[in-house]
Parts: structure tokens; C-alpha cells; sequence
């Protein structure tokens, strides 16, 4: 997995919602043969920039695990524009797309300099942990993602 970022973890508020930005420093075992990034740590690249959008809501994804909800993976779509490679430091950008009342989508920018190199989505459901069926969102953080994704007052 990518390693933690530190202090090049930043967040902006754009008119549509937050949009937070994680670097990554490109591993030699995130590389594959042909000494480029293997198109599945993109998505592992996806889930940290999401984990720390999340955690700007007020509610880190542990927390939201704590109170009896999961948000389940239901699609990831990933376009490749330009490689990455070892030694590389990308951004990966995350925000929230679209809301609906049991889900989320979460959408990815990846970025060497000015260089887009990849841009995604992930969609979730909303999933109550105790009986593993689909919900609504949960009342206790439907505000703080509404703010994310820039349909409510912050």
C-alpha cells in the first residue's frame, strides 16, 4: 500500500464541493515489468485519497465502520492517459461526484506536475453492518458528505 502522506495533504473548497489531494511517492513494488506503475494501485491510490476526503468530513472511514455502516464498493472505472514510474510523485484528487440517498460517487484526478496520468470513479452503497443489506445514508453523516460534495452551507 502507498505510503501515508504527510504534510503534502492539503484540501480546497471548490464551488462544487471539497476536493483533497494526497501525494504519493511511487514505490519500485507498485511497478510492474516494464517498469511502470501496475494499473490496479491506481485504485489503491483512489481509496487513500477517499479515506482522507472522508476523514475532512468530520467522520474518518473507521469512525463511520464504528457506527454499524459500510460504504460498499459497487463500480471503479479507471482511464490511463500517461504512465507513472517509480521514483514518481503523483497527486492523487478525490471528491464527491454525485450523492443519492443509499450512495456515493466518488470521483480521481492522478497527477505528475501537470500532467494528468489518470482519471476514475468509484460508486458505493451505503450498507448497514449488523444485517449487510443496503441503506439510506446514515443520518449522522449525510450533512458533513452533503457539505463535501457542496450541497449544503459549510
Amino acid at each position: 500500500m502507498p505510503e501515508e502522506p504527510g504534510p503534502m495533504t492539503s484540501a480546497a473548497s471548490a464551488a462544487r464541493g471539497t476536493r483533497c489531494e494526497t501525494e504519493v511517492e511511487v514505490r519500485y513494488a507498485e511497478t510492474d515489468k516494464m517498469g511502470v506503475v501496475h494499473h490496479a494501485n491506481y485504485v489503491i491510490w483512489f481509496e487513500l485519497a477517499r479515506t482522507h476526503l472522508c476523514a475532512l468530513s468530520g467522520f474518518h472511514y473507521a469512525e463511520i465502520e464504528r457506527l454499524g455502516y459500510l460504504l460498499m464498493v459497487t463500480g471503479v472505472e479507471v482511464r490511463y492517459r500517461h504512465p507513472a514510474a517509480y521514483g514518481d510523485r503523483v497527486r492523487v484528487a478525490c471528491w464527491a461526484d454525485r450523492l443519492a440517498s443509499r450512495g456515493i460517487r466518488f470521483a480521481y484526478e492522478v497527477r505528475r506536475g501537470d500532467v494528468l496520468l489518470a482519471t476514475g470513479h468509484t460508486d458505493h452503497v451505503w450498507v448497514d453492518a449488523a444485517t449487510g443489506r443496503p441503506c439510506r445514508t446514515p443520518a449522522q453523516v449525510r450533512a458533513p458528505f452533503e457539505r463535501l460534495a457542496g450541497l449544503a452551507e459549510a
